[in-house]
C-alpha cells in the first residue's frame, strides 16, 4: 500500500464542500457553535475562493423573493418552482429556503457583493426573482465571510473526501486524501453537512478535442454528493431529473439575461420563433403548458423539436434584441450611439461576470452582438438539485410547515437531515427542491448547519469506528497508485496495460455508455426501456472494471475516484429513469416507448442503495401540495 501518513481530525460538525451551501453552513454552524462549545471543521476538494458552481462569478442571483419587500410570497415561488418541475417538488423545502433566502442576499451585499440599484434605490431584477450583480467575485466575496467565521485552523483545503464512515446507522465522519501531499485524512464527527455539489461528465459532452473539458456546469463536480450519501445508506430522489440549460453554443454562455433584461428572442435557421410556432405542442402537456412562465424543459422540447426537423441552427437575436432597447433613442443620433454602447457592454460583461470563456469565443469569431446573431444549443445533461434540475438527497422539512398529511411523508426531526442519522445535504446535495440556485443554496446550508448543531446538542456522544475498517478503506482509496507502480512497466505505453484502466479512459467509457443509451446529446434526449437496460448492462461491466483503475500520482487518483463517484451517479440515474414509466420532462429527457405524462405518475420516484446487501431498492413516495 501507498505509504501516505495518516491524519485523524476529531470533530463535532463536519462539513463537506466549499461552494456556496458549503460557506453558508460553515457561517451558521460557527455562530450556533461558539455559543455551544462545539467544533466545526469544513474540508474541500479545492480552495474555497473559488470553488463551487459560481467559482468563475456570476452575473445574476436568481434567487430574491422580496418578502419584506411585498413583491411577492412564498406562495407565488412554491407555485413557480412546482409549475417548472411540472408538479414534481416537495413544497416544504423550497418554502423553507425561500422564506430565509433574502437573508442571505442582504448578506452577501453587506460582505461588499455589488449588486444593481436603479435611480430609485431599488434593486436592478433582471426577472421577477432575479438581480443583476457585479458578480466576478461573488464567490470570493461569500468564502471570505465562511473562513473568518470559522478560522482557518478549522478549515482543510485541497482535501478530496472519498467516503463515509459509519457508525452503526449513524454517520460518523469521512474519510478522504490531499490532492497535494501523501496524507490520507480521517474525519471522526457527530454529525455531516454534505455539500459537495453536483455531477457533470457523466454523459459525453458537447466540447471534445480542443474543448475537451469544457461544460456549463463545473468539470470538478463529479457527483461526490451522490456518492457519499448514497454510500452512507441515504435514501436519494429525483434521480432521473438531470438537467439540460440552453446555452451559448460551445462556451456555454448564460442566456438568462437576454431573455430576461434585453427581452431577446431566439429563433431557428429559417427565422421562426419556435415558441409560437410549436406553441400547439405545448397543449400536449396540460396543465403545465398552460402556465407562465413556460416550464424550462418545456421551451427546451419546443427547441429541439426544430432542432430534430433539421431547422437548426438556433439564434438568439441579439442585434434584434439591442435594437429594440435602443430604438427609442433613435432621434437623437447622441443618445442613440450612447445607449448601443452602453447596451454592447452590458452584453459583453454578463459574460465577463460568469462565463469568460464565452466572451473569448465571441472575440475569437468576430461575433459584435449588436451586429449579429449567436448560436445556443441544448448542452449535454447534467445532475443539479439546485437549478432546474432536483436530484438529490430526500432530506426532513421542517416541522412548522407540515400538516396532518406531510408531518409523516416529509419530517423526521432535524431540518435537511437525510434518513441516514446525523448526515445532512443542502445545495446540489439536497434533492426535489429546486431553483434555490446559488442564493438558496447558502440559505440551505445555513438551514442544514443549525439543525445539525441541534443535533449534535440532542445526540452529543463520540463516533465509534473500527480500526479495521479504517485500514480498509484506506487501502482500497490507495489501491490505484500501487496498482500502476506494479504493472505499468509491462507494457510499452502505461497507457495501454492489460492490468488496468486509466480513469480518463474509463470516463469516456462511462460518457459514452450514458449517451447511446441513457439519453444524450447523440440519441437527442432519447431513450426506452430496452436501451436503459442495454446501457445497465454495460454499467455493470464499468464497475467490475473499476476495481482495476490505476493512478500514475496524486492528481491522477483524484481523477479515478472522481469517476467512481460519477458511476455511481449514472447508475442511480439509470435505475429511477427506468423505474418512472413515462415522459414528465420532455426537453431533459424524453422515453419513447412511454411519450407522455401518466396521472399515476405524479409521485416521487425514490432509489436507496443498501449497504449491507448492496442492493437497491426503488421507492414511490407521494407529492403532497402544501401551498395553494
Amino acid at each position: 500500500m501507498a505509504n501516505f501518513e495518516t491524519i485523524t481530525v476529531k470533530t463535532d460538525l463536519l462539513i463537506v464542500g466549499g461552494g456556496m451551501a458549503a460557506c453558508g453552513a460553515a457561517v451558521e454552524a460557527a455562530y450556533w457553535a461558539k455559543k455551544n462549545n462545539l467544533k466545526v471543521t469544513l474540508v474541500d476538494k479545492a480552495a474555497m475562493d473559488r470553488s463551487g458552481a459560481v467559482a468563475m462569478g456570476l452575473s445574476a442571483i436568481n434567487q430574491y423573493v422580496g418578502l419584506k419587500d411585498g413583491d411577492n410570497t412564498l406562495t407565488d415561488y412554491v407555485q413557480y418552482v412546482r409549475n417548472d418541475l411540472m408538479g414534481v417538488t416537495r413544497e416544504d423545502v423550497v418554502a423553507n429556503i425561500a422564506r430565509h433566502v433574502d437573508g442571505s442576499v442582504h448578506l452577501f451585499e453587506k460582505w461588499g457583493l455589488p449588486i444593481w440599484i436603479d435611480a430609485d434605490g431599488k434593486y436592478v431584477h433582471e426577472g421577477r426573482w432575479q438581480l443583476m450583480i457585479n458578480g466576478e467575485s461573488y464567490k470570493v466575496i461569500v468564502a471570505e465571510a465562511a473562513k473568518n467565521a470559522m478560522g482557518i485552523d478549522n478549515i482543510y483545503e485541497r482535501v478530496f473526501i472519498t467516503a463515509p464512515l459509519m457508525d452503526g446507522d449513524r454517520v460518523a465522519g469521512a474519510v478522504g486524501f490531499s490532492v497535494r501531499e501523501e496524507k490520507f485524512y480521517v474525519f471522526l464527527a457527530k454529525a455531516v453537512m454534505v455539500a459537495m455539489g453536483g455531477a457533470v461528465h457523466v454523459f459525453k459532452p458537447r466540447s471534445a478535442g480542443e474543448g475537451l473539458g469544457r461544460a456549463w456546469y463545473p468539470p470538478w463536480n463529479s457527483g461526490s454528493s451522490a456518492y457519499f450519501t448514497l454510500k452512507a445508506g441515504a435514501e436519494m430522489t429525483c434521480q432521473e431529473v438531470r438537467f439540460i440549460p440552453v446555452r451559448f453554443k460551445d462556451a456555454y454562455g448564460p442566456v438568462g439575461a437576454w431573455f430576461l433584461l434585453f427581452k431577446s428572442r431566439a429563433t431557428n435557421g429559417i427565422g421562426e420563433n419556435y415558441m409560437q410556432t410549436r406553441a400547439d405542442e405545448l397543449q400536449k402537456w396540460v396543465p403545465y403548458g398552460k402556465v407562465k412562465p413556460v416550464p424550462a424543459n418545456l421551451r427546451n422540447w419546443l427547441m429541439m423539436l426544430d432542432v430534430m426537423e433539421g431547422k437548426g441552427p438556433i439564434f438568439m437575436r441579439t442585434e434584434e434584441a439591442i435594437g429594440n432597447l435602443a430604438e427609442q433613442y433613435k432621434d437623437d443620433p447622441k443618445a442613440y450611439k450612447k445607449k448601443m454602447k452602453e447596451l454592447e457592454s452590458e452584453a459583453w460583461e454578463d459574460f465577463l461576470d460568469m462565463t469568460i470563456s464565452q466572451a473569448l469565443l465571441w472575440a475569437a469569431t468576430n461575433v459584435a452582438p449588436e451586429e449579429k446573431s449567436s448560436e445556443i444549443a441544448a448542452a449535454e445533461p447534467y445532475f443539479i438539485g439546485s437549478h432546474s434540475g432536483a436530484s438529490g438527497a430526500w432530506v426532513s422539512g421542517p416541522e412548522d410547515l407540515q400538516n396532518d398529511k406531510t408531518k409523516a411523508d416529509y419530517f423526521w426531526g432535524y431540518p435537511n437531515m437525510t434518513t441516514v442519522n446525523g448526515l445532512f445535504a443542502a445545495g446540489d446535495a439536497s434533492g426535489a427542491s429546486s431553483h434555490k440556485f446559488s442564493s438558496g443554496s447558502h440559505a440551505e446550508g445555513r438551514i442544514g448547519a443549525k439543525a445539525a448543531i441541534k443535533f449534535i446538542l440532542d445526540n452529543n456522544t463520540e463516533p465509534n469506528v473500527d480500526q479495521a475498517v479504517i485500514d480498509g478503506i484506506k487501502k482500497e482509496i490507495l489501491a490505484p497508485l500501487d496498482r500502476f507502480a506494479e504493472f505499468s512497466k509491462n507494457s510499452t505505453d502505461p497507457d495501454i496495460n492489460p492490468e488496468y484502466i486509466r480513469p480518463k479512459m474509463f470516463m469516456f467509457r462511462l460518457q459514452k455508455i450514458m449517451d447511446e443509451y441513457a439519453g444524450g446529446v447523440t440519441a437527442q434526449f432519447m431513450t426506452s426501456k430496452a436501451m436503459l437496460e442495454k446501457g445497465m448492462s454495460l454499467l455493470d461491466f464499468l464497475k467490475e472494471d473499476s476495481e482495476k483503475l490505476a493512478a500514475e500520482d496524486l492528481h491522477e487518483l483524484m481523477r479515478a475516484w472522481e469517476n467512481v463517484h460519477r458511476m455511481w451517479q449514472a447508475e442511480a440515474h439509470v435505475r429511477t429513469i427506468l423505474f418512472r414509466e413515462e415522459t414528465r420532462w420532455p426537453g431533459y429527457y424524453y422515453r419513447s416507448d412511454f411519450p407522455s405524462m401518466k396521472n399515476d405518475w405524479k409521485v416521487f420516484a425514490n432509489c436507496k442503495w443498501n449497504v449491507a446487501t448492496g442492493d437497491w431498492e426503488m421507492i414511490k413516495r407521494p407529492i403532497h401540495q402544501i401551498f395553494a
